[in-house]
């Protein structure tokens, strides 16, 4: 038999909280986190509104001396990861150390420095490029600081599936425990990329949202006037715990993690194909590898992304897998609200899953005015529901053709 998870600590910076907690208060309310972009002049792009994180002091969580040395990616990291061991009140002493371990996917890992170097070397040549240059760019970085601070000797790992990074962190972090490698892992997903090569990258494919005079409705996932993401920066931390030794120390747990599933669409670079039967897979792995029926999931935090294919596709894959049961779902966005944190978002609406499931409070889909035909699930329109939901899901689709899906159960010992 399978080892069991559980969820016991959680760490958050996103556009709408500065803690796991204030983020999840912001999206039960309907609170949008977008706004005009403030990190560079945003004037010459077509899109020029992001979700940014606000009020935000890196100082309390890194040296103001050590500032320099690290690129926003990992200060996220290590901020929420910090937040969400106080949370669980989880002290990794010598004892336990071996068997504690770290996944934190990041899609791009330090865009900002990657950028700051290239401007340096183009315009002062190679030697003033920064020594601390290229440890800051490696994705992998976010949880080797993490690893570093805290002391975490077991297995550590960084997942690279661009949207779908964090999710897979969570899901590859899992199975870790499941097998037996680590009694404790340290997972989720980070990103840092409100930069101009990021968003100027994604103009460039068309695919954010232009809707720069009302940023607050500018993502609108399965609405009929969506036109494109939000770019948007941030963390989401979980500790995940193998059940006896969360509950020998005596642990709160908000949820219980059941299953994992990954699939390939195999088909294009970006676009997903027609009824996303590669999201419809992972969904159906995930609900199998958790010993589940597809008529034992109540709610879907949905990929959801405001993009005209992705909330489309990703809603008749939900109709197709689930059949009759569709209409007893209740399926939202979350990116609604803080926008798309790339490979941050899975690790933030991980938290938002295991919230719903903790206080029995659906997180709505804000924006949704004018309904698509395409698009006509039940996404908890404009205002949070309470509903004592049992299981849910929570999805991430990446550029690549990667599915990853996570299944939470509440609680039960």
């Amino acid at each position: 038999m399978k080892r069991r998870v559980v969820i016991t600590g959680l760490g958050a910076l996103t556009p709408v909280g500065n803690s796991a907690q204030d983020s999840w208060r912001a999206v039960v309310e309907g609170r949008s986190g977008i706004g005009p972009i403030t990190r560079f002049d945003a004037s010459a792009f077509a899109s020029r509104i992001a979700g940014e994180l606000k009020h935000f002091d890196p100082s309390q969580y890194v040296d103001k001396k050590e500032l320099r040395r690290y690129d926003p990616f990992a200060i996220y990291a290590l901020a929420s990861a910090q937040m969400a061991l106080e949370d669980a009140k989880l002290a990794i002493v010598p004892e336990i150390a071996e068997r504690i371990g770290v996944i934190i996917g990041s899609g791009m890992g330090g865009a900002q420095t990657l950028e700051e170097e290239i401007r340096v070397l183009a315009s002062s040549g190679p030697r003033k490029i920064s020594p601390f240059g290229v440890p800051a760019i490696l994705p992998n970085l976010g949880a080797g600081h993490v690893s570093m601070r805290f002391g975490a000797k077991g297995p550590i790992n960084c997942t690279v599936t661009a949207c779908a990074a964090g999710t897979s962190a969570i899901g590859e972090a899992y199975r870790t425990i499941t097998y037996g490698d680590a009694d404790a892992m340290i997972t989720g997903g980070v990103e840092a990329a409100v930069t101009p090569l990021g968003v100027g990258g994604f103009c460039a494919m068309r695919a954010l949202s232009t809707r720069n005079d009302d940023p607050q409705k500018a993502s609108r996932p399965f609405d009929k006037g969506r036109n494109g993401f939000v770019i948007a920066e941030g963390c989401g931390i979980l500790i995940l715990e193998e059940l006896s030794f969360a509950l020998n120390r005596g642990a709160r747990i908000y949820a219980e993690l059941v299953g994992y599933g990954c699939t390939s669409d195999a088909y294009h670079l970006a676009a997903p194909p027609p009824g996303h039967e590669g999201a419809g897979r992972s969904m159906l792995a995930a609900i199998r590898d958790a010993g589940l029926q597809t008529t034992d999931i109540d709610y879907i935090n949905a990929h959801g992304t405001s993009t005209p294919l992705n909330d489309l596709y990703e809603s008749q894959a939900i109709k197709t897998l689930f059949g009759e049961h569709t209409k007893k779902l209740m399926v939202s966005s979350t990116k609604s609200m803080t926008g798309h944190l790339l490979g941050g978002t899975g690790g933030v609406e991980a938290i938002f899953t295991a919230m719903a499931l903790y206080e029995g409070m659906i997180p709505p889909t804000i924006n949704h005015e004018d309904p698509d035909e395409g698009c006509d699930l039940d996404y908890v329109p404009n205002v949070a529901r309470k509903a004592d939901i049992q299981t849910a899901m929570s999805n991430s689709f990446g550029f690549g053709g990667v599915n990853a899906v996570i299944v939470m159960k509440k609680f039960a010992a």
